[in-house]
């Protein structure tokens, strides 16, 4: 692990102290975090050290509530953190086949920005950050946007990934997309002529060489069919996939203009 990784770590540990210690100064009430710097104050004492100013005593205090808390040190941390990180970066974690549309389509990378939206936003938004992918996140419902963000905290991945409670069609790119993964379940509710807006949209918005990905295509669905998609893909390099425990994703590539 390159040195500028383990600084890195090192400070989301310390923040990770600093906020666990934070919140549990705010649950508990004033008399117990009183009574936690008479105990700190007992503590310096024993130490010998007769004469100290606020910033030691909060250090001390901090040190206790530590204690409490049993956080664990940055070595346990550390290899929890990168375990997880691991265990993020396989298809077979989120569910997904090691040769499935997904992961074939969108391979890892820095250069990736990805729009994840409908119905397997959160795993495909943490499986896609975790492989190096930029994402954005695109979602209605505020409790699925916070399990997002939350997952992502929890191994590191708050830069990779910026979400967004929103439906499909009153959200626009702020730049460049690489590949656009949903569901027909995005496109809920809109006329058709909404879904033709919003694809059109993601169309243009995406590079060339980029994917388009509709994931768990249900044949004369409400929401989108094949048959619509293909339509609105003219000019794309189309294709159905199919795999045996799954409903068969609908993938198209853009070309050159």
């Amino acid at each position: 692990m390159g040195q500028q990784q383990q600084r890195s770590l090192k400070h989301e540990y310390e923040l990770y102290v600093e906020r666990e210690i934070e919140d549990y100064k705010d649950s508990i009430p004033r008399s117990a975090i009183l009574s936690i710097g008479d105990e700190a104050v007992a503590e310096l004492r024993k130490q010998e050290q007769t004469a100290f100013d606020e910033l030691v005593l909060w250090h001390e205090v901090d040190k206790i509530i530590t204690r409490r808390l049993r956080i664990p040190t940055y070595q346990t941390w550390r290899r929890r953190r990168l375990k997880l990180l691991a265990e993020y970066r396989r298809p077979e974690h989120w569910g997904l086949q090691v040769d499935g549309p997904l992961v074939r389509a969108i391979p890892p990378g820095n250069e990736s920005h990805v729009l994840v939206t409908g119905e397997r936003v959160s795993d495909s938004a943490l499986y896609l950050a975790a492989n190096g992918c930029t994402v954005t996140a695109v979602e209605e419902a505020a409790d699925v946007v916070e399990r997002v963000i939350s997952a992502a905290e929890a191994v590191g991945l708050a830069r990779k990934v910026n979400a967004f409670v929103s439906p499909l069609s009153a959200w626009s790119p702020d730049g460049p997309l690489t590949a656009v993964v949903c569901s027909p379940a995005a496109f809920a509710g809109l006329s058709d002529t909404d879904r033709a807006r919003v694809i059109a949209l993601l169309q243009s918005a995406t590079l060339d060489g980029g994917v388009h990905l509709v994931e768990t295509i249900v044949a004369g669905q409400t929401a989108l069919t094949i048959d619509e998609l293909r339509s609105q893909y003219r000019g794309w390099s189309i294709s159905v996939e199919r795999e045996d425990t799954a409903a068969p994703t609908f993938l198209a590539r853009k070309g050159s203009a």
